[in-house]
């Protein structure tokens, strides 16, 4: 006798991202997400620090500490921006680039084997960069009202 098909919950799905952002935290190697998020956007063309902030939700002192630790790994370089005494202008290294590159291809890598054990993995990546088109929208729509969450 057959089991019924388990309809997948919204708990579920959030047990995956979660997992799968791990995952490909573990992946990228010499650049965690969080900082590989950060060099994509400045990658870009996000390069205002202010920007960015807006962009990964994040509050001045978390930006400021990223752009540190970039600088310090000599990843990112950070130039005032002529004209406005409070603005920092980001932009990658040769070696961010580099660094960036090598981690996209190692995460991009990891979930291509994650999704060769689906069932269709075509349609699943389909869903996958379907999701991302939806919290861009959902970001650009909160952007627009002034809603921070």
């Amino acid at each position: 006798r057959e089991r019924p098909a388990q309809v997948p919950t919204g708990e579920m799905a959030v047990l995956a991202a979660a997992r799968l952002a791990r995952i490909l935290d573990k992946a990228g190697g010499e650049l965690g997400l969080a900082h590989y998020r950060f060099l994509t956007l400045v990658a870009g063309g996000d390069e205002r620090a202010s920007r960015l902030a807006e962009r990964l939700a994040l509050g001045k002192p978390a930006v400021s500490a990223t752009v540190g630790a970039l600088v310090a790994q000599g990843l990112l370089t950070r130039d005032d921006v002529a004209g406005d005494q409070r603005a920092i202008r980001l932009q990658l290294t040769d070696e961010g680039r580099s660094v960036l590159a090598r981690t996209e291809a190692a995460m991009a890598a990891r979930l291509c084997e994650l999704m060769d054990g689906t069932d269709d993995p075509v349609a699943t990546m389909n869903a996958l960069v379907a999701l991302g088109e939806a919290v861009d929208r959902d970001l650009a729509e909160r952007r627009a009202l002034g809603d921070r969450r």
